[in-house]
């Protein structure tokens, strides 16, 4: 009877349990299924929740229950695989459940929108516009390049497949429509783009990635974890190239997590050029509808292949055959705050669930999965060598002691660069500080700008006039005198990728420059642009933040100059050394990826840290073998499993009065093989007008652990401190900030 049906649904709020409806008015019982959206009403509104299941019972008893509001969904958005894979994510990360499936959903289904049609918006040609010539358009570049892609690749294309390869282009295209050569219309899901250059080239590969694939091939439709550990340039993503043929041509769908919007480009155009199946995209530079777009076409399956980032991880994929996870190391694959989930380790999961392989693939590997390598439970699969003729770069140190820096470089570098100018290579400059300096001083007395909300100093942008700190986001303008003594000599002191594009402008006035940082790709399209401009040789000298680190190939920069690698050698963090010393192998291998040789140099104040001293004699290998050993010696991840349970209030005895409290209940539970580290203050303690205080558990056994978060965190709910700060936990935390 429909009076006897209870709806279990996850609402999107902050609390750690589901809540029971009654079915909306004139809903056949036949029509409910889990993974539909409801409109329930909570407090003085409406909510939109996701149905988890039906049952006939609830605590609260029925005559006390209230009805939905609406049912939006003819059929399912998520499958009963999603909805498990959901339900243990909210249990191990303990967080509300609520917040987790609204997470798995897009911007405008979360919202309680009707989804959107299945077509994309795109443009056709015109029966005029199949007939005109494209080499008639000298005058008119743009337009001819527009017509000869609709022409070569099919009559019609999404508009965003027109964007990722002529650029932004919404005016030419209006132009274009105006003479009656082309019409807006929708298009399904976007196929393969051939490429520009002619046909596709098929590549043979080498012994070791024949091996890697052969390997993973041969599991089948079975479970396995796989480590593609290749240096950088050893060609893994042709190792992927095949394993996603091979998925695809047994009928099955695949997965591909990539940690940053700036690699998409690149590997969707790699992808799309050998490829010729719909391919999904899915990150947060897409708009709203796009994004919902391509995550439909792949729960309807018609995608084949699912291209994104961390949250791609949640997409329905009904034929999940194969997971990849690239650069499986970047910290960007954890979420840092809200639901602060692991995509890397959450792809595991899911591809455990389905039976389906995954391969985790990085030149860099993390210390927990070389340990899991270690013990067996990954397959390690080794790269050793560069793909074609290329060879390792040569790494040099640098002592900067006692030499004269101009905006960070010095003279030495600076004669180099000059030489691989002449010989008409490119050059690469890292340095992982935007801004133009981190520092605005006073001359006169010594003040420094601060932050008024952070334990942190304002970085100065000269090319908007503000004063920003890059923690909280606060911004305001320059000063123009000293806020203490009222003089006018404030220098920026120190530098960052602004200052170093100024300097270098001068020093090489007739070279091209191009500066990558998340200050000049802020608008859409802007990054794929300037990397298209980089590979078509229009830049010399390329400068940037970790944007440039990881993932692009530069076959003509042969030469890479770090400039600042001493900030990042005494991090207060233990995993500081770990990230450091991939930071400086992902960046050193963007030289010498094609024939010619390349050269990284690498500028520091600290020439014998045993860090440097490592990886430039035996690489990055030796320097994990040696982290390991140190961790290991002092018990921490990945030889023991930690939580991290934040607070935060308005002053500065709120928080650590919470978390005493909160260790106290802790210990009082027996919690047998567990250590309580703290409370202590934060590493930035003061931040975005918060006091913030940190207690880390931490346990020789994961199950151990998670038995103890189980008990322990609904009693830290009922704390009377509770009540007076904002507090988290984070499950396998990578940051201690």
């Amino acid at each position: 009877m429909l009076e006897n049906l209870i709806l279990r649904v996850a609402v999107p709020v902050p609390l750690y349990s589901c809540f029971d409806y009654l079915a909306p008015d004139g809903v056949d019982p036949k029509d409910l299924l889990p993974g539909m959206r409801l409109l329930v009403p909570f407090g003085r509104g409406e909510r939109c929740g996701v149905l988890l299941e039906l049952v006939v019972e609830s605590e609260l008893g029925v005559e006390s229950l209230k009805q939905a509001n609406k049912l939006l969904d003819a059929e399912p958005l998520l499958g009963s695989d999603d909805l498990e894979l959901l339900l243990w994510a909210a249990e191990y990360y303990r967080h509300p459940i609520g917040d987790v499936v609204a997470s798995a959903l897009p911007v405008r289904l979360r919202k309680g929108k009707p989804r959107a049609a299945s077509g994309l918006p795109g443009w056709r040609l015109t029966p005029a516009g199949v007939e005109q010539n494209p080499d008639s358009l000298a005058r008119a570049p743009r337009q001819a390049q527009i017509l000869h892609l609709l022409q070569q690749h099919g009559v019609s294309l999404s508009q965003a497949d027109i964007y990722r390869y002529e650029g932004e282009c919404r005016s030419i295209l209006r132009a274009m429509e105006q003479r009656g050569w082309i019409e807006s219309c929708d298009v399904g899901v976007p196929k393969a783009v051939a490429s520009k250059g002619g046909p596709v080239v098929t590549v043979e590969l080498n012994p070791d990635q024949q091996k890697a694939v052969d390997a993973v091939s041969q599991r089948g439709d079975i479970f396995q974890s796989f480590l593609l550990d290749g240096i950088t340039g050893s060609g893994k993503t042709e190792v992927y190239m095949a394993l996603v043929e091979s998925a695809l041509a047994a009928g099955r769908q695949v997965l591909i997590l990539v940690p940053e919007i700036g690699l998409t480009p690149q590997l969707m155009q790699r992808f799309q050029e050998r490829i010729d199946v719909p391919m999904a995209l899915l990150h947060s530079a897409r708009s709203d509808l796009e994004r919902e777009q391509a995550w439909s076409a792949a729960a309807r399956g018609e995608a084949a292949v699912v291209l994104g980032t961390r949250s791609a991880v949640f997409t329905p994929m009904p034929r999940l055959g194969l997971v990849i996870v690239d650069e499986e190391h970047d910290l960007s694959f954890k979420q840092q705050d809200g639901f602060r989930y692991s995509a890397r380790d959450l792809a595991l999961v899911r591809a455990q669930r389905r039976e389906c392989p995954v391969i985790l693939g990085s030149a860099t590997p993390s210390l927990e999965s070389l340990r899991n390598a270690q013990t067996g439970r990954y397959a390690h699969l080794l790269l050793l060598e560069r793909a074609g003729n290329a060879v390792p770069p040569r790494l040099d140190i640098l002592d900067i002691r006692s030499v004269h820096l101009d905006a960070g470089i010095s003279p030495t570098l600076f004669r180099m660069m000059q030489e691989e100018i002449q010989a008409g290579n490119q050059t690469l400059l890292f340095l992982n500080r935007r801004g133009y300096s981190p520092l605005l001083s006073c001359y006169d007395c010594g003040w420094i700008a601060e932050c008024r909300r952070c334990d942190a100093r304002l970085t100065y942008h000269m090319g908007s006039g503000v004063l920003w700190c890059h923690h909280c986001g606060s911004q305001r303008r320059v000063d123009q005198v000293c806020p203490e003594c009222k003089g006018e000599k404030l220098k920026p002191l120190g530098q960052g990728t602004e200052r170093l594009e100024e300097v270098l402008a001068v020093r090489f006035p007739d070279v091209g420059i191009v500066r990558i940082d998340r200050d000049s790709t802020r608008r859409k399209g802007s990054l794929q642009r300037l990397l298209g401009e980089i590979h078509q040789g229009r830049h010399k000298l390329l400068l940037g933040t970790q944007m440039l680190a990881k993932g692009h190939h530069f076959p003509n920069v042969t030469l890479v100059g770090i400039l600042d690698v001493d900030q990042g050698l005494f991090g207060a963090d233990y995993r500081a050394a770990e990230r450091m010393a991939q930071l400086i192998t992902q960046v050193s291998g963007r030289a010498g990826r094609a024939e010619k040789p390349g050269r990284v140099v690498v500028q520091t104040r600290h020439p014998d840290h045993p860090l440097i001293h490592t990886l430039v004699r035996n690489g990055y290998g030796a320097f994990a073998m040696e982290a390991l050993q140190e961790r290991q010696a002092a018990l921490l991840p990945p030889y023991s499993h930690q939580a991290l349970v934040r607070a935060e209030a308005t002053t500065d005895r709120m928080p650590r009065a919470f978390l005493d409290d909160a260790m106290e209940l802790g210990q009082a539970m027996g919690a047998g093989d567990v250590e309580f580290w703290g409370p202590v203050p934060a590493p930035m303690e003061r931040r975005a007008g918060s006091f913030r205080a940190h207690l880390l558990v931490q346990s020789n056994s994961r199950g151990e652990l998670q038995r103890l978060l189980a008990g322990w965190l609904p009693q830290m709910r009922g704390l009377k401190s509770a009540r007076r700060v904002r507090w988290s936990v984070d499950v396998d935390p990578q940051e201690m900030l």
